[in-house]
């Protein structure tokens, strides 16, 4: 028997909707939980709302530091894209806000959890992934799976029925997801893909084409894989990604229209911009370029494919991220120095980079006269690299 449902809630049609279908079904009490992971919304004013559609109590945590400190630089640590293209953004605030809200769960005394997302995404399983690891044996409430509506206008008319104070329309030109790193775009007009997104839709980036005519350049510092300055100036982690995000959003850098393949089996397809992120990103690999061993660079990007996987898949709390997690940060532990780039109508383009403990060896890699490498050298290292292919050779020729 459900006694306290805690509810991820986000103040839209289908989790306001979801309060009172809860309550009705399960004749439970609903508390509502918020989570603001920088996504720009009114909280308090979803406070309130959630209280007006009958919740009993509504919970809102500040979790933008946890977030982007916990969730989002690890993953930048391991140059972490899926598909090699997505940052995600999405894939990564999930299992911050399941662990926030598994521990009001606690707090509150649920015995149940509950979500908004449907049977066709990613999301039920990545929240459900972290609820499962936290408490096992918890009760998941998903309403999507499980009621009789079959799409946005049912849910409407079911809003007029109970009075059920929402501001939804029956047509939505696509679904949004903001947060601190990026923010996501499908759904709607864009599940065509031959559809071009429409350029008043971003909330993140200028128009590459109406960005400044002047490059910007600036310099980012990074400590052990994870930005920590901009232009000199020292920041925090939430502070150095909102920065980050307005200077290259003004240059409209950071856009990504991707056809992705979601865990559950389908196609589909996703629009994103993630601004401070793909600066991130790009000053990360600059450092490393200097720092890293070369084999060890190559391991980790060998590795990157599978790490981005389980970050998308919902295994964020999987010892096999964990383990992949203790690598990438011992990797990291190199990348310390400073990378030069330049935003530009969209691109991000190296300038210069150093590192106080770089490998990068001046007197070794001159075309000039030098002291300490002998070319005659490289004719037996040659050979010896040929001798699988030349037997190989005189073998076919006979």
């Amino acid at each position: 028997m459900v006694r306290k449902v805690l509810l991820a809630y986000s103040g839209g049609l289908d989790t306001s909707v979801a309060v009172k279908w809860i309550a009705e079904k399960y004749g439970c009490e609903v508390v509502c939980f918020c989570a603001d992971v920088g996504q720009a919304e009114d909280l308090e004013g979803a406070r309130a709302k959630a209280l007006a559609v009958g919740a009993s109590k509504a919970v809102v945590r500040d979790l933008r530091l946890e977030f982007v400190r916990d969730y989002v630089f690890p993953a930048l640590r391991a140059g972490a894209l899926y598909e090699q293209q997505y940052l995600l953004g999405t894939a990564l605030a999930r299992p911050c806000i399941g662990r926030g809200m598994m521990e009001a769960a606690d707090a509150e005394g649920a015995d149940a959890i509950s979500h908004g997302s449907t049977g066709k995404g990613n999301d039920q399983v990545r929240f459900e992934l972290a609820a499962y690891h936290f408490r096992p044996g918890i009760k998941i409430i998903a309403p999507w799976r499980e009621w009789e509506f079959k799409g946005r206008r049912e849910l409407i008319e079911y809003t007029k029925l109970h009075n059920i104070p929402i501001e939804a329309t029956a047509e939505k030109p696509y679904s949004v997801d903001r947060n601190l790193l990026h923010t996501s775009y499908e759904g709607g007009v864009l599940e065509d893909p031959w559809n071009a997104p429409d350029p008043a839709m971003f909330q993140l980036t200028q128009d590459p084409m109406k960005a400044p005519d002047q490059p910007r350049d600036l310099e980012i510092e990074l400590e052990h894989g994870d930005p920590v300055a901009i232009d000199g100036v020292r920041l925090g982690p939430v502070e150095v990604l909102s920065q980050l995000n307005k200077i290259a959003g003004e240059h409209g850098v950071g856009r990504v229209d991707l056809v992705e393949n979601r865990f559950v089996g389908m196609k589909s397809r996703g629009v994103y911009e993630t601004p401070g992120g793909s600066v991130i990103h790009a000053a990360r690999s600059a450092v490393e370029s200097l720092t890293l061993d070369r084999e060890v660079l190559r391991l980790r990007h060998d590795l990157m494919p599978r790490y981005a996987s389980l970050v998308y898949n919902g295994f964020w709390f999987a010892p096999e991220r964990e383990t992949l997690q203790r690598m990438v940060d011992d990797i990291a532990q190199s990348i310390t120095g400073t990378a030069r780039l330049r935003l530009y109508k969209g691109s991000i383009t190296t300038l210069g980079r150093r590192a106080p403990r770089s490998l990068y060896r001046p007197d070794i890699v001159t075309f000039e006269e030098d002291s300490v490498y002998d070319q005659r050298d490289s004719q037996g290292f040659i050979k010896l690299q040929a001798l699988r292919l030349r037997i190989r050779s005189e073998l076919d020729k006979k």
